[in-house]
């Protein structure tokens, strides 16, 4: 089914066939995982739709198979997802959306009982970190003397810390506090449950990855690695932000780098641009650092993000109540808005703007050629899923019904007929003489977008008249090559019809 449904317990040497199957999924709109606890003790097993989620615990140290049974730790609640992780004796962290908290909440809660717990009566809110709107909560990072908490605030990731003695938490919240506020920063590879020091990643626009050491008793932080860029020297580049009015009102952000001086004397004359966007899913496009745009940056273009609808830059409503379902339509408009923002503020020209998205952004990329297709000069979409009426009204296409959750279920009218409204293949202008070039890239071994759906658009979009570059990978998948130089060469492939569209030489 293209999907992990069931959990099974192997005893080593023994034959596959005695396998214990311990917790199966049958619903297709769901997804099941599993991890290990940092210390040691659990296993737990997760198994979630875009929505809904319930965890069960496996207590690794027990002695009787009773014990060992996987522990439901609440029933499955429509419109509520749960998180967990040991914090430490007989203590649970919680992340969930409960009672309203669309942006998560953070409790504790008793390992539960054999035979699995009957309700969430047992959850406690941490007193400390109370719930607010604002702040976004993602993942539970515990070790035995500190929680550390991902999440997002102000639409950039942050990392909060807080004292942990008995497996409770003792202190209020201290956020970390990095280089810069706008960067992409977490808890990075942290396998000792009993430590001192707490390795961190953080990066910008600017700044290559980097590892960090947060000593747990001082607070100081000490970089151990940073990514080697050869040739590159940060002071050379500057980043700005700029703030979209969408068309509703809405405030939508935009993060911008170039080379100092791609603007002109006076910092105010447009330039070359690749406009870069995704918006599904609730996925963050975070300002990283991405030594593959430092080519087009040192040949004068700015590199551009518009955090739109569908991502979850500002939290989960960003998402969930904005960006999906029957408010698609915010993710198209929203980038077309940023676009003529950035024309209009003399970032760029539209003679001389490209845009690139891939998967659910080769979606954006269909979606927005077809309502401004003068707005833009070039447009690269890779494994772009435009065939969505076609491939959301087919059940028997692996991975689509879990993907009702995310577009709506075609069976119902209003969803259909509003996902008609943008699906890229149905609203390809009669004449797309005016459409930007477009350079598609697709690979035979994709499973999540079958390769005939970019086919297809490519050759509905050369019958109205658009000029199309194809390109078809026969050995690669969804994520493009998988061989780290031939990926490069893929991603060449994108910025050379960009600077060709552009009119920018190949060479610096």
């Amino acid at each position: 089914q293209h999907r992990p449904l069931k959990l099974w317990r192997h005893t080593l040497g023994t034959p596959q066939a005695d396998d214990e199957l311990l917790v199966e999924e049958s619903d297709e709109l769901f997804w099941m995982g599993f991890f290990k606890s940092r210390s040691g003790r659990f296993l737990f097993c997760q198994v979630e739709a875009k929505e809904t989620g319930e965890m069960r615990v496996i207590d690794l140290h027990a002695r009787t198979p009773e014990e060992r049974a996987p522990r439901l730790l609440a029933p499955r609640e429509e419109g509520v997802l749960v998180e967990a992780e040991h914090l430490g004796g007989d203590t649970l962290a919680i992340l969930t959306t409960a009672d309203d908290a669309i942006n998560f909440k953070l409790q504790t809660a008793p390992v539960p009982p054999v035979g699995g717990a009957e309700d969430r009566s047992a959850w406690s809110d941490v007193a400390s970190l109370p719930y607010a709107g604002e702040r976004n909560l993602i993942s539970l990072e515990p070790f035995e003397n500190a929680l550390l908490v991902e999440g997002r605030r102000a639409g950039y990731t942050r990392v909060w810390r807080m004292d942990v003695e008995d497996g409770q938490v003792v202190s209020p919240p201290k956020e970390v506090e990095f280089e810069a506020e706008a960067c992409e920063c977490g808890v990075g590879s942290n396998l000792e449950f009993a430590t001192g020091t707490v390795r961190l990643h953080y990066s910008s626009l600017v700044t290559p990855a980097q590892d960090i050491d947060l000593s747990l008793a001082t607070g100081e932080m000490a970089v151990v690695k940073e990514k080697e860029v050869p040739g590159y020297d940060p002071s050379q580049y500057e980043v700005s932000f700029e703030t979209c009015v969408a068309r509703d009102g809405t405030e939508v952000p935009i993060s911008l780098v170039h080379r100092k001086g791609a603007r002109g004397a006076d910092g105010k004359t447009p330039a070359p641009m690749l406009l870069y966007g995704y918006g599904s899913y609730g996925i963050c496009i975070d300002p990283s650092f991405d030594y593959k745009v430092v080519p087009l940056l040192d040949r004068g273009m700015v590199f551009a993000i518009a955090h739109i609808r569908g991502g979850g830059e500002l939290g989960r409503p960003w998402y969930k109540e904005q960006g999906k379902f029957l408010t698609k339509l915010n993710t198209f408009t929203d980038f077309v808005d940023c676009a003529q923002h950035l024309v209009d503020n003399k970032w760029t020209r539209s003679e001389v703007l490209a845009i690139n998205g891939r998967s659910a952004g080769g979606l954006l990329m269909g979606s927005v050629i077809n309502m401004a297709p003068s707005l833009f000069r070039c447009c690269v979409a890779g494994v772009p899923f435009v065939d969505v009426m076609t491939t959301m009204c087919d059940a028997s296409i692996p991975l689509t019904i879990g993907e009702w959750d995310e577009w709506g279920n075609p069976n119902a009218p209003q969803y259909h007929d509003y996902m008609l409204s943008y699906s890229p293949m149905e609203n390809i202008q009669e004449d797309a003489s005016d459409y930007p070039t477009v350079f598609i890239t697709a690979g035979l071994n994709d499973p999540r977008v079958a390769y005939w759906e970019p086919a297809k658009w490519a050759v509905r979009l050369r019958d109205a008249g658009a000029r199309v570059l194809a390109k078809f990978d026969l050995d690669s998948g969804h994520f493009s090559a998988s061989d780290r130089y031939k990926y490069i060469s893929e991603r060449a492939w994108d910025y050379a019809v960009v600077l060709r569209e552009l009119g920018l030489p190949p060479e610096k």
